[in-house]
C-alpha cells in the first residue's frame, strides 16, 4: 500500500480513535446525569490504582484525560493530511495523545467494554510503532 493511500486511513483510524474518546466522556456524563442504569457495560469511573479519591475527583480526571486524548488524537489526524494543522506535528501529537489514552486506559481498567479497552490500546500500540518502528511519514499534502 502507497504511502499517499495510508494517509486517510492513518489520518481516519487517528480521527475516529479520537472521537471514541469522546464517547467514555459522553459514558461519564451520561452516568454523572442518569446513573449506572443502561449504559452498555460502561460503569462510573474509578481507579484501581487510587481507590480513595472522590467519586467526583475521579470522574474529573478521566474526563480530563479523554478531553486530551480526544483533542490530540482528532488534530493528529488532521495533521496527517495537512488540514488546519502543520503535517509534522502529527508525530508528537499522535504519540502524546497515545500515552495519555494508555494511562487513562491502565488508571480506570474495568469501566468500560473489554471491546473498547483493547481496540484503544490497538490504535495505541500502532501509534507507537507508526512513529518509532516503522517511523511512517506521510507525504506532503
Amino acid at each position: 500500500m502507497s504511502d499517499q493511500t495510508l494517509r486517510p486511513i492513518v489520518a481516519g483510524v487517528l480521527i475516529l480513535h479520537g472521537l471514541g474518546h469522546g464517547g467514555a466522556l459522553g459514558a461519564l456524563l451520561w452516568i454523572a446525569r442518569f446513573g449506572g442504569g443502561k449504559t452498555g457495560g460502561w460503569t462510573a469511573a474509578r481507579s484501581w490504582l487510587l481507590p480513595s479519591l472522590s467519586s467526583e475527583m475521579t470522574a474529573l480526571i478521566a474526563a480530563t484525560l479523554w478531553v486530551v486524548s480526544l483533542v490530540g488524537f482528532v488534530t493528529a489526524g488532521l495533521a496527517v493530511v495537512g488540514v488546519l494543522v502543520p503535517q509534522d506535528l502529527w508525530a508528537p501529537l499522535a504519540v502524546a495523545s497515545a500515552i495519555v489514552s494508555t494511562v487513562g486506559i491502565v488508571l480506570f481498567a474495568g469501566t468500560w467494554p473489554l471491546f473498547n479497552t483493547v481496540a484503544a490500546l490497538a490504535v495505541n500500540v500502532a501509534v507507537f510503532v507508526a512513529v518509532f518502528v516503522v517511523r511512517w511519514v506521510p507525504p506532503a499534502a
